[in-house]
Parts: C-alpha cells; structure tokens; sequence
C-alpha cells in the first residue's frame, strides 16, 4: 500500500510538479501569459490577412519584414534600452505596452475606415508600370502602408510583449529550479488561449452571413480590435496585481538579491551592451537559435501563405481559416505540452529538448517543399484521390506550420529562456533585449531578404517560382541551428552548475555563521530546562 501511495505520489510530481503555496504565484503569470498570448495570435491572424489579400498574394511580406519590421524593432530596442536605465521595471512595462493598446483601438476606429483616402494607389500604380516585377512586394508595402504598419506593429508586440516583457519579467523573478517545474506549464496553460483565440477569429470572420449590407470585414475588425484593447488592459491589472500581491511575498521573490547583483554589476551603455553581446559566446550562441528559426519559419510560411491566398481570396474566408488554424495549433501544443513538454526536458535535459524543434522543422520542411516542387508530376494521382494540387500544398504547408509551432511553443521557447536564467541581471536585462527584439528581427529579416534577393535575382514576383533555391537555404539554415544548440548545450550545463556551486557555498557560509549564535544560546535554554 506504502509503495502504491509513493508510485502515485512520484506519478503526480512528474504529471504537476507545483506546490500548493506556489499557486499563488503560478496562475498569475499563466494568466499574464495567455492574455499576451491571446492578442498575439489575433494580430497574427489579422496582419497576415490584411497584407496578403490586399496584395493578392504574399511576395509583400519578405519586404515588409526587411524594410518595416526590421527598422522599427531596431528603432524600438533602442528606445527601450535608454528607457530600462531611466525608468522602474513597472514603469517600464506599463510604458511599452500601453501605445501598443491605443494603437490597435485607432486602426479599428480611425486608420482601417480612412484607408482608401489614405493609401498612395495612383503613384503606386505609376511604380509599378516604371520598376521591374521583381519590386511589386515592395510597391504593395507603400501602396497599403496602414495595412504595413499594422504588420508591423503586430509583429513588435510579439517580440515585445511575448519574449521582452513576459519572458523577461518570468525569469528576473523565477529561480532554476522553479523555471524547470514552471516554464512549460506557463506555455500549456496559456496556449489555451490559441484554441479560444482562434475560436473568436473564426466567429468574427463568419459575421458576414448575417450581415445584408455594409462591409463585412470592417465589421469583423471592430469585433477582433476590441478584444485586442480588453486583453491588453488585463494584461496591465494583471502585471499590477503581481507586484502588489506576488512579489511582496518573500517566498516568491527576494529583492535583496536582486540589489545585490546591481551593486556587482553596474548598468551598461548601448555600446557596451552590443560589444558584450558579440563578445559573448554564451549570448551568441542564443542570437543563432533566435535567428535561425525566424529565418527557417520566415522562409516556409511565405510558401505556404501564398499557396492559401490563393485558394481563399476574400477577407473573411482568408481569416476564417487561419482562426482554425490558430485553434488545432492550440489543441495539439497543449497535448504536446501536457504528455511530453515537462517530462521530455526533465528526463533528457536541455540539449536534446532544444533539439526537437530544429529536427521537426527539417523533417516537415523537407517534406512541403518537396511536394512543392514535384507536384506537377503528381496531378493525375492528385485528381484520382477527388483533390486539387492548390488543396493538398495549403494541407501539407498547415501541418507543417502547426507541427512547427507546436513544437516552439512546447520546446523552443521554454529552453531558450531557460538559457537566460543562469545569467547575471544585466545580462538578462540587454542580452535579452538585443536578442529578441533585434535577433529575432533579423532572423525574419534575413529570410525575408533572401526572398527578396531571389524575386530580383530573377526577376519575378511568383513566389512559387523561387521555392527550389529557398529549400536548398533551408537546409543550411538548420544545420547551423542545429550545430549552435549542441554548443549552447554544453555552456548551459556549466554555467548551472557553477551558479548551484555559488549558491551551495553562500547557504553554507549563512549556516556557518548561524552556528556561533546557537551555540551561544544552548547553555541558557539548558539551564532554564
């Protein structure tokens, strides 16, 4: 009966491995987690809709990425570091996340119904007839720039709010030992909101069946953009609720260490901050993971998206699906999380749990670009099994791109922000924000000027036309990842096991010096007995 009792107790350690008492911290951040999570995935769904049917297809995005998300996340990093050295760490949350809100409530309200006025149409058109078709991506990002700052600032609160903010303020208040027990349970709890996320998406963009006159899309934005404003405004209660009720709690976080780090590392400038970055191997080889997924990722989705656009044209059929796709994504990371995430990273360690994400992309890669580029040899089996060639590339690109972001939310993002933990305070601070605001920009970026290198180089703004040299990149592109993982892997392992040692030795100094005044003590309580 006593084993029976332990083999259960062992069972639901590895099942939930959280302290009752730890609740109070836990579901909180879960919350924070999902209702960041929550926006990302409705911007994400809108942006990509917005661009690619305004553009009739998705050789918009390569450019966009590199000639306004890239600029802008620069621009904003700076302005974030300058901040962190100006401002509290409450302030500084409430600060970046606040224009982000007020931004997303105008575009519904004010930018979206003002576009037509707005939006340069002739000249584009003037552009268009001048410069050679290899430009059409970068013409379409002038010609609908409401539609391209709102990709762009999308794309910002992902890097910001996901990986900056929450991330950020996750491990600045989390030890080594909660990280291993928490992280994946912040990541399958709060992809929760993916599923109803999606959900929402799907019935806004379905709003049209019972509209008779008006447009149906504005309608379907005005629905999407208030939620975008409610969950932002929870986020803040809810950041405010933690430094109020969370991390006054000495069981949860202890200021005094926080101090005592300063004191040993002072802040740094910007220039100091990118010169540590690059002499940084450690950091380095963080930048490379970021990079080399927001490259693979940038390089796949463009293909597929394109392929999408094409067999679902219209607005709200275009967001109808990707809110579905939005809600399987949800359904099977949380089954991913829940039966391996934890599990998989505490019996096999950081290394292989890194490595899971890489491989996955290699093997569903390979596989789409391959039906991609033979397909045309396949159209009689295609037509046999009731299908079209056009269908089964936007299933096979789904399952890859689900299988692909399954496996970040599940693996990637936990062990890369793992790798941050053993790290001083300023190191957290602005490695992290170089990191992922700019490496994960450049990461999309440099997909996005390969793209653009390709559509110039020869001359076309068909992205199927360029998809055998983009698979032959790919596979380079992972490799490198890859080899980066195994070499973080081994710095992680040292790195923890120098900062236990450091712990270990602190708690026995404390000890040695609580033994004099016990000792002390013992003959009185003796003599009182």
């Amino acid at each position: 009966m006593a084993s029976t009792t332990q083999e259960f107790g062992k069972w639901r350690s590895r099942l939930w491995p959280v302290h009752r008492f730890e609740l109070k911290k836990l579901i909180p951040m879960v919350l924070l987690f999902f209702f960041i999570l929550f926006n990302y995935t409705i911007l994400r769904d809108t942006k990509d809709t917005l661009v690619v049917t305004a553009a009739k297809g998705s050789q918009v995005i390569p450019f966009l990425k590199f000639w306004g998300v890239l600029p802008c996340a620069v621009l904003f990093m700076l302005l974030y570091a300058k901040l962190s050295n100006k401002l509290s760490k409450t302030k500084l949350f409430y600060t970046s996340v606040i224009p982000f809100v007020i931004f997303f409530g105008l575009f519904g309200l004010v930018l979206y119904p003002m576009r037509e006025s707005l939006h340069p149409h002739a000249f584009c058109d003037m552009l268009q007839n001048t410069l050679p078709s290899g430009f059409k991506g970068l013409i379409d990002v002038i010609r609908n720039w409401t539609f391209s700052l709102f990709y762009v600032m999308s794309e910002l609160w992902g890097s910001m709010a996901i990986s900056l903010l929450f991330w950020g303020f996750a491990n600045d208040i989390s030890k080594v030992s909660e990280s291993r027990r928490f992280y994946t349970i912040f990541s399958m709890f709060a992809n929760i909101s993916l599923i109803i996320s999606g959900r929402f998406i799907k019935w806004a963009a379905k709003i049209r069946e019972g509209l008779t006159a008006g447009d149906p899309w504005q309608v379907t934005l005005n629905y999407t953009m208030s939620m975008v404003v409610i969950a932002g405004i929870l986020v803040l209660g809810i950041y405010w609720w933690i430094n109020k009720y969370v991390l006054t709690d000495k069981r949860f976080y202890d200021p005094s260490e926080q101090k005592s780090v300063k004191k040993k590392k002072p802040k740094l400038s910007m220039k100091e901050s990118f010169l540590y970055l690059i002499r940084s191997k450690y950091l380095g080889c963080i930048a490379l993971l970021v990079m080399a997924y927001g490259i693979s990722i940038n390089l796949v989705e463009v293909t597929w998206k394109d392929q999408l656009h094409h067999q679902y044209p219209d607005y709200n059929d275009y967001q109808a699906f990707m809110g579905g796709f939005s809600e399987k994504t949800g359904i099977i990371t949380i089954l991913v999380t829940f039966f391996l995430g934890g599990s998989i990273a505490r019996r096999f360690g950081w290394g292989k749990t890194a490595l899971i994400t890489p491989v996955m992309l290699l093997v569903t890669g390979v596989a789409f670009f391959s039906f991609i580029i033979f397909r045309g040899s396949l159209t009689s089996t295609i037509a046999a099994l009731g299908s079209t060639p056009l269908m089964l590339a936007v299933i096979f690109g789904t399952i890859q791109n689900i299988a692909s972001k399954s496996c970040k939310y599940s693996f990637f993002d936990p062990t890369k922000e793992m790798a941050y933990i053993p790290l001083g305070q300023e190191e957290k601070v602005k490695g992290k924000a170089a990191i992922d605001v700019v490496g994960a920009r450049l990461g999309k970026s440099g997909g996005s000027l390969i793209q653009q290198g390709l559509f110039l180089l020869i001359n076309t703004a068909v992205v199927g036309a360029i998809a055998p040299y983009v698979a032959i990149i790919l596979l380079a592109i992972i490799f490198v990842w890859i080899t980066a993982a195994r070499s973080l892997n081994k710095q992680f392992l040292n790195l923890t096991a120098k900062k236990e040692e450091e712990q270990a030795a602190e708690e026995t100094k404390e000890l040695e010096e609580a033994e004099p005044t016990a000792k002390a003590n013992a003959p009185a309580e003796t003599a009182t007995t």
